[in-house]
């Protein structure tokens, strides 16, 4: 079985279904704070990577998200 490091190393790959798919890095430590941010349009695809900064992506709009643990839907508020 492949060893993961929990802190560096994982990787996530974002693929807007539409326009304006925001993505957002947060940091890590005592201040969890915006780092980075990027809009996605449709069709477009993100790989990010959790590091020693980030310690969480944010993502708003509809976008499918794949993970070492799967695979997700996210949703426009409506």
């Amino acid at each position: 079985m492949e060893k993961r490091d929990t802190q560096n190393g994982e990787y996530v790959v974002i693929k807007a279904i539409d326009d304006g798919v925001s993505v957002i890095g947060l940091t890590r430590g005592t201040d969890t704070k915006f780092h980075h941010s990027e809009k996605l349009d449709k069709g477009e695809v993100l790989i990010a990577q959790f590091t020693e900064h980030t310690s969480a992506i944010k993502i708003r709009g509809n976008a499918t998200i794949l993970t070492h643990l799967g695979e997700i839907e996210s949703e426009l508020k409506k």
